[in-house]
């Protein structure tokens, strides 16, 4: 540098002048100093930094120049990483042990609400709410330098905030603590959509309660406290009786305001500390911990019949409630045998085996299961089991029973009733495995099966002379059946492909499925008429109430129910209604079958009273194909 030339003379020029101008604004003052760039003999940068200070009797100044460069370095490295925190979403604060703040970036401002200047209570209370929510080890000299966890806040905007947060902190080599850093991101709203997402999947949409999921995970964790303490956990297994005709007849929307109502009763109806839960559409399952035995088990099934039982009116309608209450408890050789999770499988099944048993004992009452339970519920899987074989074996059969004119005697159709070969049970009527077929969905082939059958058989009975042209062949459908969607359609092939005319076929509908106003039932029957198909009305009388429906009922024929049959033509028998029931189906175009006719004295109050047709072991028994057509071939000689 040139004898009397300044320091920066060697900076670069825009450093130079900006030196220059300092310098100029600085004389006559106190202390000065400046930063600028040179370039080293190895063509490297290096940052100066040049300082002066007046001399005592001013008659100049005393300077000194130091490299820099690694300071300079440092400080642009820290304000591009400022740059870069400032432009990050979450907070970023460094904070003394003392609470003094170090730094905060942008986010931490608006999020915390800190300004950076001194005592600022929102720093205040953040680093008091972090200090007590993390872990004591954490702020101990041999403590984990780094935590990450989630702690909750009240923002600026005095809303409760959870923040998931890093915490590193930095010690010296005594171990005290230096100082600290804390990364804070607001996840409020993140968690508040996982808690309603983990509530919408542990919960019953409808009424709130528990559903399977959740329900099964208490029961495991009961059970697991249950193996210490000895004591029985309870099940209830509660199922509404003939929910689905309230669905049916009056509506879903009714049907779920009938169901949150009964939530509300169970509720009421037991424990505080018991837990109830909606498993299904009508199912409902309590659990009772520290139940010391059966007896008190069955008092809270009791209470809970009590409460459910009765009836309340729905939108003008009145509906009568009952319960079916199946009851399992907790054994210490079940725990034994299965850890909790399996062994709540089996606690809940056990209660819904006991729950069935309380429905075929006539509904609205309590049973407790028993290891006969356990036996029965293993032979309806297995005889489930076997009835899906039992069509791919070929020992499903079907036996013929006549329908006769009550008038002439004559012949007029038949009914094909469905016959199971048991391998080991030996020959079962559809009472045995029917409602099995239907809980299992199997009715759905085996009534295409009856249906091809039986078809077959009429139009080759007719194509021979056995039968005549009117001849009917009545073939029962289930209400599963009958609400499939492609049902019609596969019964319209059915018959054409075995060259019957649709109208020599009466697809029979229970009382139920005509009671019940399902959509698709309707929508069924109203196509098979339009085809041709004969409709009639099977077990006609089971209830009474149902009169009213016939009107809006499309049917050909009308089969009255043998409990109504049975008494006919004995003193105080119901005639004055059989009699009504056959002049109102007359009225709508109806003719009457009477079922279970099983002596000559109800034939004859039968004909007397108008009834149009006959059937019963009375007037046939029910026989194989063959034996039918020998026997309908001879009649017509």
């Amino acid at each position: 540098m040139p004898r009397g030339a300044a320091p920066w003379v060697n900076a670069q020029p825009s450093e130079r002048a900006a030196a220059e101008a300092a310098w100029e604004r600085s004389r006559g003052g106190g202390a000065f100093s400046v930063e600028f760039r040179v370039l080293r003999r190895s063509g490297e940068e290096a940052w100066v930094q040049v300082a002066t200070q007046p001399l005592a009797d001013g008659s100049g100044h005393v300077a000194t120049a130091i490299d820099v460069t690694d300071a300079v370095a440092r400080r642009t490295l820290n304000e591009r990483l400022v740059g870069v925190l400032d432009a990050s979403n979450d907070a970023v604060v460094v904070v003394e042990p003392t609470g003094a703040l170090l730094f905060a970036n942008d986010a931490a401002r608006s999020l915390i609400g800190v300004d950076g200047r001194g005592g600022d209570p929102a720093l205040d209370l953040f680093v008091r709410a972090l200090l007590d929510q993390v872990p004591r080890e954490v702020s101990a000299p041999a403590g984990p330098s780094r935590w990450e966890g989630e702690v909750g806040v009240r923002g600026p905007d005095g809303i409760e905030r959870t923040l998931a947060v890093v915490l590193q902190v930095v010690r010296s080599r005594d171990g005290t603590t230096a100082h600290w850093s804390a990364i804070a991101r607001d996840v409020t709203e993140a968690r508040q959509v996982q808690d309603e997402l983990t509530h919408q999947a542990t919960h019953d949409a409808l009424t709130g309660l528990p559903n399977r999921v959740l329900f099964l995970r208490r029961l495991s964790e009961a059970l697991e406290r249950s193996a210490t303490t000895r004591r029985p956990v309870a099940v209830l297994f509660v199922d509404l009786d003939k929910l689905k005709d309230v669905n049916d007849t009056i509506g879903h929307a009714v049907g779920d305001v009938l169901l949150t109502g009964i939530a509300g009763r169970l509720a009421a109806a037991t424990r505080p500390h018991d837990l109830v839960a909606r498993i299904g559409g009508d199912e409902f399952v309590v659990l009772c911990e520290g139940v010391p035995d059966e007896h008190v088990a069955m008092d809270v099934a009791d209470r809970i019949g009590r409460a459910l039982a009765g009836r309340t009116t729905i939108q003008g309608i009145e509906i009568a409630t009952s319960a079916s209450i199946g009851v399992a408890l907790s054994t210490p050789a079940l725990l034994d045998e299965e850890p909790p999770a399996d062994a709540a499988l089996t606690l809940l099944r056990n209660a819904d085996t006991a729950m069935y048993r309380a429905k075929q004992r006539g509904r609205g009452r309590g049973e407790l299961y028993s290891d006969d339970m356990r036996r029965e519920a293993r032979e309806r899987a297995q005889l489930t089991a076997d009835l899906e074989r039992a069509l791919a074996l070929d020992d499903l059969f079907i036996v013929w029973q006549p329908v006769v004119s009550a008038q002439t005697g004559r012949t007029t159709g038949a009914e094909a009733l469905l016959r199971w070969r048991h391998p080991d049970r030996g020959v079962l009527t559809p009472m045995a495995f029917l409602e099995l077929a239907d809980e299992s969905g199997a009715i759905v082939p085996i009534g295409d099966w009856v249906l091809r059958r039986a078809c077959g058989d009429a139009a080759g009975w007719i194509a021979s002379g056995s039968a005549d042209r009117s001849f009917v062949v009545h073939v029962n459908a289930s209400l599963r059946q009958l609400a499939d969607a492609s049902f019609v359609e596969r019964t319209s092939a059915i018959v054409r492909e075995s060259g019957l005319d649709f109208a020599n076929l009466a697809v029979e509908v229970s009382e139920r499925a005509m009671l019940g106003d399902n959509p698709a039932v309707v929508r069924a029957v109203a196509a098979l008429r339009r085809l041709g198909v004969r409709i009639a009305i099977d077990d006609f009388g089971t209830g009474l109430s149902s009169l009213a429906h016939l009107r809006g009922f499309p049917a050909d024929y009308l089969k009255l129910d043998g409990t109504l049959v049975r008494e006919i033509g004995r003193e105080g028998a119901d005639d004055p209604i059989v009699r009504s029931i056959i002049q109102l189906a007359h009225s709508l175009g109806m003719s009457v079958v009477a079922e279970w006719v099983t002596t000559d004295e109800q034939a004859t109050r039968l004909r007397i009273l108008g009834c149009d047709a006959l059937q019963g072991h009375r007037i046939g028994e029910p026989v194989p194909a063959d034996e039918f057509a020998r026997s309908a071939r001879s009649a017509r000689r």
